[in-house]
């Protein structure tokens, strides 16, 4: 199945999203330097460009840079006067990230924050709210990603949190792994929060089987 479902992804970007050097650049710099090969695939860049334009948004928070190609589809959806905060904890990334992000224009737009994002969280406190909020960092920190975001957010934010279907193994109420249980605990704190409706979504890809939530907040 894993061959039909990148060959999908295949067809939709090629047919749906023109050649772009500059995301193929920083994909290729994000290889080059050994990071990892976990960025977001292509059409899923652009579908959190296109939620942040919908929103509106002009500050936007990611927790986990890499190597910045999620960040600069993010940057891209931004107004003018817009902003966006990145959270990355390891410093090799985020070397990598600046570079992509100043190829693609966007050095003066996107900040990257090294350090521990539950470290780095606090000192976003007292700062104008967040219109649109990306979560895709380690899965077992994320129902404490889900409480800053929360706080650091106002009614008619939107929280997306990527990841949270983990292969199915989300729905084994047994599961000991630290992902799993990290993302079941994330659903019941948004299931018990009064302050948002959400939703969450199974896809298949060239990134494998998984699934993201969508979060509004609404008080």
């Amino acid at each position: 199945m894993q061959e039909q479902w990148s060959a999908v992804d295949g067809y939709l970007v090629s047919a749906l999203l023109p050649e772009d050097e500059v995301l193929s650049g920083a994909l290729a710099r994000a290889r080059a330097a050994g990071l990892p090969a976990i960025d977001v695939a292509p059409n899923q860049g652009r579908l959190l460009n296109l939620l942040a334009r919908t929103r509106g948004a002009r500050r936007i928070l990611e927790v986990g840079t890499l190597g910045g190609y999620s960040a600069i589809w993010l940057g891209r959806a931004l107004p003018p006067g817009g902003r966006l905060v990145s959270l990355e904890l390891d410093e090799a990334h985020a070397v990598v990230a600046r570079e992509n992000l100043a190829a693609a224009g966007l050095a003066g737009v996107v900040e990257v924050v090294v350090g521990p994002a539950l470290e780095s969280l606090p000192g976003l406190v007292g700062g104008e709210p967040f219109d649109f909020v990306f979560i895709d960092a380690d899965k077992p920190s994320n129902p404490e990603y889900f409480r800053w975001a929360l706080r650091l957010t106002a009614p008619g934010s939107v929280i997306v949190v990527d990841n949270v279907v983990r292969g199915g193994a989300v729905a084994d109420g047994g599961s000991v792994d630290p992902g799993v249980v990290g993302t079941r605990e994330l659903n019941r704190l948004i299931a018990a929060e009064s302050r948002v409706e959400a939703t969450a979504v199974q896809t298949v890809g060239s990134k494998g089987y998984d699934g993201f939530a969508y979060v509004l907040v609404t008080g």
